[in-house]
This record gives C-alpha cells, structure tokens and sequence, in this order.
C-alpha cells in the first residue's frame, strides 16, 4: 500500500507565509506526477500545482508568482512553498501523486487526507 501524509497548514494572516509539505510511503518504486489541489467551501476541486518527476512544473493563474512547488524525489516528498497568501487561497489543500509499486506494474494513484489553509486577519 501507499499512503500519502500531509503537514503544514493552518491559519495566517493576509500576506504571509506558509509552506505544505507530502510524504509518500509504502511499497514505492517509483513516483510519476505531484501535484497539489485545493476545495474551498462550495467550490469545486481546482488544481494549484503539479510538478513532475523530471522537475516540470505547471501552476494555476491564481497562484502564478506567489507559490512554488517543489519535489525531493530521495524523500519523496513534494512541497508547496505558498507567499502573500490571500483570504481567496483559504481551503482545503489535498496532495496527489502517482506511479508504480513494481518496476514491472502495479499502478498507484493516491490522495493525501487534506490540510486546512486559512488566510483571514
């Protein structure tokens, strides 16, 4: 199995800081996409970042400029690295990744439980 773990979040005022981070574990040979996604209260799922193993990245125009994703593939671990936080970036942010428990197969694509961003003064 694998499991995806959360940490970071919490509540900061407009302006600042916060960085996310998600570790994968488990039965792990390799690590495809990372990404990060967030669902504020009666809103749709929306993509934030996603990074892949070769270090691509891709961000939603929301979030252009203030937040940076970022991987350590020896850890596997991806980062969200989020800076003036607005009142609009407070949701629920969940982790995903994918790729493959065998080097021949086995599939994985797995969710992380959430971690609550509130930017509020």
């Amino acid at each position: 199995q694998v499991q995806l773990v959360e940490s970071g979040g919490g509540l900061v005022q407009p302006g600042g800081s916060l960085k996310l981070s998600c570790a994968a574990s488990g039965s792990i040979f390799s690590i495809n996409a990372m990404g990060w996604y967030r669902q504020a209260p009666g809103k749709q799922r929306e993509l934030v970042a996603v990074i892949t193993s070769g270090g691509v990245t891709k961000y939603a125009d929301s979030v252009k400029g203030r937040f940076t994703i970022s991987r350590d593939n020896a850890k596997n671990t991806v980062y969200l690295q989020m800076n003036n936080l607005k009142p609009e970036d407070t949701a629920v942010y969940n982790c995903n990744a994918d790729g493959k428990q065998t080097e021949n197969g086995n599939p994985w694509d797995r969710w992380g439980q959430g971690t609550q961003v509130t930017v509020s003064s």
